[in-house]
């Protein structure tokens, strides 16, 4: 008898522990199909990636670049299934470097002699994807208002980058204060300066640095970008202004060399070199900045 109530027993424990196997395994089976169920409603890796490959982060200089990117990103882009982020830089030169850490993918700030310039110094590899608009360097004066009352041994500022520095000066010597030397071209230094009649000095600054040096230099050769940001209007307020006029410095979408057929590049340089744009530069910036296209 007792071996008999051992069996029964045992078999009882053992139907109980079958039944809470089965339960367990059940259990189981219905959490993976309600998870997997649950799946086909969530977002995928692939589909956040694919969400992550629309959006564009674009380095700028605040005027008139990060305005013009603006108004891309509020009035163009949703329609063209582009995401823009701006990224502000108060500088020329950590847009680049910041291009080729990869922080950015696409800078939106230089020209493409500067671009070309600071690649080779730096060994950054980029290229121009689009031109999108001119600013015209501009000569400025808190002392004079023309440049007939420039005076003998007058001190004037200007941009210290290679191909800025080059800039100024001939547009220096368009105005006759000075003469070049012949083939000087936009490489040009004051080396190149040949003739300087009214023994004018010239002081090399950092380009965001000139705004400052109105306080305190006779002239100053400023980039228009920084103009309009201490509220000069090139256009009305500049004592000489570059023309637009087979001009070689209008300012570029870059990237890294390999990147320029990416489709959101090419979808924002599309955008940038809409006549949306061009109409949004011309009636904002009235001559100051001036569509490249």
């Amino acid at each position: 008898m007792k071996r008999t109530s051992t069996l029964r027993s045992s078999n009882l424990q053992s139907s109980k522990l079958t039944r809470r196997l089965f339960m367990v395994a059940f259990s189981v089976f219905a959490t993976s199909v309600t998870l997997h169920g649950c799946a086909g409603s969530q977002p995928t890796a692939s589909s956040e990636t694919e969400a992550a490959s629309e959006t564009i982060r674009v380095g700028v200089s605040p005027v008139p670049h990060a305005e013009i990117l603006e108004f891309v990103k509020d009035n163009l882009a949703a329609d063209a299934g582009l995401a823009i982020e701006i990224v502000e830089f108060s500088d020329y030169v950590q847009p680049n470097l910041a291009l080729n850490d990869g922080q950015i993918d696409a800078n939106y700030f230089q020209h493409v002699p500067y671009m070309e310039d600071f690649g080779q110094e730096r060994g950054i590899d980029m290229v121009a994807v689009v031109p999108v608009h001119i600013e015209p360097l501009g000569l400025y004066s808190r002392r004079i208002q023309s440049l007939d009352q420039v005076s003998d041994g007058a001190t004037i500022a200007i941009p210290n980058d290679a191909t800025n520095l080059g800039r100024a000066l001939n547009l220096i010597a368009d105005q006759g204060l000075i003469t070049l030397r012949s083939g000087a071209g936009i490489s040009a230094t004051v080396q190149d300066i040949e003739d300087n009649p009214k023994d004018l000095n010239f002081v090399e600054l950092e380009a965001a640095q000139l705004p400052r040096s109105l306080d305190d230099a006779d002239l100053a050769i400023i980039n228009g970008n920084y103009a309009i940001q201490i509220g000069l209007t090139p256009s009305q307020d500049a004592l000489a202004l570059e023309t637009a006029d087979d001009n070689p410095y209008a300012n570029v979408l870059s990237v890294l060399r390999g990147q320029e057929d990416n489709p959101n590049v090419r979808t924002l340089a599309e955008l940038l070199d809409s006549p949306e744009v061009e109409e949004f530069i011309e009636r904002t910036y009235d001559g100051s900045v001036i569509p490249a296209s």
